[in-house]
């Protein structure tokens, strides 16, 4: 059953008793919205609800989106028309890197950019995400530039910002590796090609992007901690967001790392990507 699903059954009951705030903070933190946030926002909406005299269970839990609207970060991704745009797409395997790209890449061609994006294979460490991308270049009419399984990432994306520059591309779009690092490793990674980037780019609109699993839970927070603490990530995609059962995780990411949620993955489709609104969310969210 969905987070969303789970709330709407606890509303359902008649009165608004001591037993439902305690369920209400038990299933908030099951929704990975963390223990002390959701014994906080339980306390709150009981309070709230004693002193409006509240018993309308639908008017109760919009009281509990107001309480949980302050902890979400929102944001968008800011392309710059008139400089070329550089995003790297970071993240563990298996959470929808490659895919993410490729979302990418058809939102910016329908939204901000005419002429389509570059995409840069930059996870050679998988031959399989090479590929991937090639596949996802193909179906979209997007240029990739690759190089074999086992090549520089930092030289790939020097070929992509090169060809970027040659075709007046305003975006260049770059997977990353995947692997689980150790910080020192990770910052070496990225600190060589943020360093492709200051010597190739110019004057570049540069942003790293994390893509985070929303059904991975406090995996997604380990993550998060360890890529945000080795570089500043500028914000998050949440993929497989459609077939989580709990989703507070976009909060908990927010509320502990100041990480902007920039869009949400509902699907395996290419449209299946939107920019992140915090009130629609949040109404999924609660069953508003």
């Amino acid at each position: 059953m969905k987070f969303s699903e789970r709330i709407k059954a606890l509303f359902k009951r008649s009165l608004l008793s001591d037993e439902t705030f305690d369920d209400l903070t038990d299933l908030l933190i099951e929704g990975d919205i963390g223990a002390t946030l959701a014994f906080s926002i339980a306390d709150e909406l009981k309070a709230v609800c004693q002193k409006e005299h509240i018993s309308d269970t639908e008017i109760a839990k919009s009281r509990l989106k107001d309480l949980l609207r302050p902890y979400i970060v929102q944001g968008s991704l800011a392309l710059d028309p008139a400089r070329l745009n550089i995003v790297l797409i970071l993240g563990v395997n298996g959470v929808g890197k490659t895919t993410s790209c490729a979302k990418l890449a058809r939102w910016a061609m329908l939204t901000k950019f005419s002429n389509a994006p570059i995409l840069a294979a930059g996870d050679t460490f998988r031959a399989a995400a090479i590929d991937q991308l090639k596949i996802h270049g193909q179906r979209l009419g997007v240029r990739v530039v690759a190089q074999q399984h086992g090549s520089d990432p930092g030289a790939v994306l020097w070929d992509a910002i090169d060809a970027a520059k040659k075709a007046g591309s305003g975006l260049v779009i770059a997977d990353t590796a995947g692997r689980m690092h150790t910080r020192v490793d990770l910052l070496k990674e990225l600190e060589k090609l943020d360093r492709v980037v200051q010597q190739k780019a110019g004057d570049v609109n540069y942003k790293k992007i994390l893509v985070l699993d929303a059904t991975t839970g406090q995996n997604a927070m380990r993550q998060a901690e360890i890529f945000h603490g080795a570089v500043k990530v500028d914000g998050v995609v949440m993929t497989k967001y459609d077939s989580a059962s709990k989703g507070g995780m976009i909060i908990s990411v927010g509320r502990q790392f100041g990480l902007p949620t920039l869009f949400l993955g509902i699907g395996e489709h290419y449209e299946d990507f939107r920019a992140f609104d915090a009130d629609l969310y949040l109404e999924d969210l609660i069953g508003l």
